[in-house]
C-alpha cells in the first residue's frame, strides 16, 4: 500500500525530518542523517556565516541532490525578522520552502503565536511554502491552515528539553481537525516519543537535539527511524479500544469445567 507523505505536492518516503544543529562533529551529522533515512533536513540560516562565501558551512557537507533543504528562521524574535530571514534563505538556497520560527523569549523558547501568524501570512503572499512551528494550539493551527500553510508543526514540549510529549491532548485535537500534514516538532527525547505521536495519527516528526546530542547520533538516528515506522504502522493497524475493566484474552464460552471430587 502506498503510504507516502505529501507536503505541498512533494512526496516523501520518510516521515522523519532531522536537523543540523548541536552535532558535535561533521561525522556525527553525516552518520545521523544517513542512518535516520530522512529525506528533509532543516538548517538555521541565521546561524550560518554568510559574510564569507569561502567559509565552509553545514550546507557544504550534505548532498542536496539527495535531501530537501528546509531553511528555518530560528533566531528571529519578530515577524519582521522572520520574513527577512526567509527572503535571505531563498536567496542562499534557491528554495522557497521555509520553516517559520518566531521566538522572542530566550529562556523558554516558546513560539510567539501572533508573530508566527503574521510572518506566515506575509510569506505565503510572497510565494513561500510555509511550515510554521507553533505551540500545540488547535485554534492557531486552524488559522494557519486557513491562510495556506503547507503543514502545522506543534511542539511536544520545549525545544531541546527532551521531556517528551507533554501536549498530547492538544496534538490529538490538531490531528483531528487538520487537513494538512501535522508534524510534531520539539521536545522529543527518545524514539518512543516519536512512536507515540505517530500512533496518535501525526503525519511526521522533526527531531534534532535528541539525535545530535545522543551518545551515538548515528544509532539514535536509526532508532528514531524505526520508532517512526513502528508508530505509523500501529496507527494504520488500528489500536484496540481502551476499557475501564479487564477483558480476558482467552474465550470464556464453552470452557470445560473440571469435575468435582467425590467424598
Amino acid at each position: 500500500m502506498n503510504d507516502d507523505l505529501v507536503i505541498a505536492g512533494v512526496t516523501f518516503k520518510s516521515r522523519l525530518i532531522t536537523g543540523t544543529g548541536k552535532h558535535r562533529s561533521k561525522q556525527d551529522l553525516l552518520d545521523s542523517v544517513q542512518r535516520s533515512g530522512t529525506e528533509m533536513i532543516t538548517v538555521a540560516i541565521r546561524r550560518l556565516n554568510l559574510d564569507d562565501p569561502n567559509q565552509e558551512t553545514l550546507l557544504d557537507h550534505l548532498d542536496w541532490d539527495r535531501y530537501r533543504i528546509l531553511p528555518n528562521t530560528a533566531g528571529s524574535k519578530t515577524a519582521d525578522e522572520a520574513v527577512f530571514t526567509a527572503r535571505l534563505a531563498r536567496e542562499v538556497t534557491g528554495s522557497n520552502w521555509i520553516k517559520v520560527e518566531v521566538i522572542p523569549d530566550a529562556k523558554y523558547l516558546l513560539p510567539d503565536p501572533v508573530g508566527t501568524y503574521e510572518a506566515s501570512k506575509r510569506l505565503i503572499a510572497e510565494g513561500f511554502v510555509v511550515l510554521p512551528y507553533i505551540h500545540a494550539d488547535p485554534v492557531l493551527a486552524m488559522r494557519l491552515e486557513d491562510i495556506g500553510c503547507a503543514t502545522v508543526m506543534p511542539l511536544g514540549s520545549p525545544i531541546g528539553s527532551g521531556r517528551g510529549v507533554l501536549t498530547s491532548e492538544e496534538i490529538q485535537i490538531i490531528i483531528e481537525q487538520s487537513s494538512v500534514p501535522v508534524v510534531v516538532d520539539a521536545g522529543l527525547g527518545v524514539p518512543s516519543d516519536a512512536s507515540l505521536v505517530m500512533e496518535m495519527g501525526a503525519d511526521c516528526v522533526l527531531v534534532n537535539t535528541a539525535i545530535a546530542q545522543a551518545g551515538d547520533p548515528g544509532a539514535m538516528g536509526e532508532a528514531f527511524k524505526l520508532g517512526v515506522e513502528a508508530g505509523r504502522m500501529a496507527y494504520q493497524a488500528g489500536r484496540i479500544p481502551i476499557r475501564e475493566q479487564a477483558s480476558p484474552s482467552s474465550p470464556t464460552a464453552g470452557v470445560a469445567v473440571a469435575a468435582g471430587r467425590s467424598g
